[in-house]
């Protein structure tokens, strides 16, 4: 699908009406994605129904903790390039100060929708005052790792693997761009580049993963480790957050999204005005089986 075209809305078909589960375990909120049909990929059905979870995490005095999680085989495939569920010109009660972008001709809706639906909500989470953890197993690309890097903590099981292959798209990775803050340069332009799986394990050498745990384990271990956080003082955990976020920003975190967003939007209009679709003439099942011919995956 086109999605500089809106669809009729008939020609979106919701499997569930509640993407999004919110549990609670004592002072720990659980967001969990539950797509596993389409192995949590975020439409933006999904994407409000996160920001209303993170804000309900928030105003609840008795949550000291947030973990987002995935429910099924993978944490998050990426953003929704294929199911029926595919709402990417479908109007959503705004969260940010950005126009609807549903009216707005050619590159200036994926432009103004993604202001808000991508970048915009990620940094909203990740500023989030309470600590946030991210329970990953399984696949996390592209769009998956938007949802794990904003998190404060990331715990992955020993099978979980990394991905942006955006760059077959002919796209410079995905619009939340922490590549480089969360890779040393080098290595984050191998994972662009090429476009290749990361183990977990390779990922906690870099620091970009801070504990490997088995999938049987992953909830309880990560449970234990935001009890622990949950005992700490709750002004204590958030300006302790604010002061390593701060110097992200002094070493040019915002900046450097901010020029790649405009990057990122050029790739769309160059994808669709030489093949039709912003996407480089790609969709969900090329880029799936491209995935796994490199994986050496049947």
């Amino acid at each position: 699908m086109d999605e500089l075209v809106p669809p009729r809305k008939a020609d979106i078909s919701y499997e569930t009406e509640q993407p999004v589960r919110y549990e609670t375990d004592g002072p720990v909120a659980w967001i969990v994605m539950d797509r596993p049909k389409y192995n949590n990929a975020q439409n933006s059905q999904m994407t409000y129904a996160l920001d209303d979870a993170f804000q309900r995490a928030v105003n609840d005095d008795a949550i000291k903790v947030i973990v987002l999680a995935g429910e099924g085989k993978h944490f998050s495939a990426g953003h929704d390039i294929g199911t029926p569920g595919r709402d990417v010109a479908q109007t959503f009660e705004r969260r940010l100060l950005w126009a609807d972008h549903v009216n707005k001709p050619a590159a200036e809706m994926l432009y103004t929708r993604e202001q808000e639906v991508y970048l915009g909500m990620c940094r909203r989470w990740r500023d989030a005052p309470k600590p946030t953890i991210a329970a990953v197993q399984g696949a996390c690309v592209a769009g998956g790792l938007m949802l794990a890097w904003v998190c404060d903590l990331i715990v992955a099981t020993e099978d979980a693997f990394f991905q942006d292959p955006v760059v077959r798209m002919g796209i410079p990775g995905v619009e939340y761009f922490a590549h480089a803050f969360e890779l040393p340069p080098r290595v984050a332009k191998e994972f662009l580049l090429l476009g290749e799986r990361m183990s977990a394990e390779r990922a906690e050498q870099f620091g970009m993963v801070n504990r490997i745990v088995t999938r049987e384990a992953l909830k309880q271990d990560v449970q234990a480790m935001a009890l622990k956080l949950a005992a700490q003082p709750r002004l204590g955990l958030w300006l302790t957050k604010q002061a390593v976020n701060h110097v992200e920003e002094l070493r040019g975190k915002r900046t450097a999204m901010d020029a790649q967003y405009h990057m990122h939007h050029f790739a769309h209009a160059q994808g669709d005005l030489t093949t039709g679709n912003p996407l480089g003439g790609q969709d969900a099942k090329s880029m799936v089986a491209a995935n796994k011919k490199q994986a050496g995956e049947s």
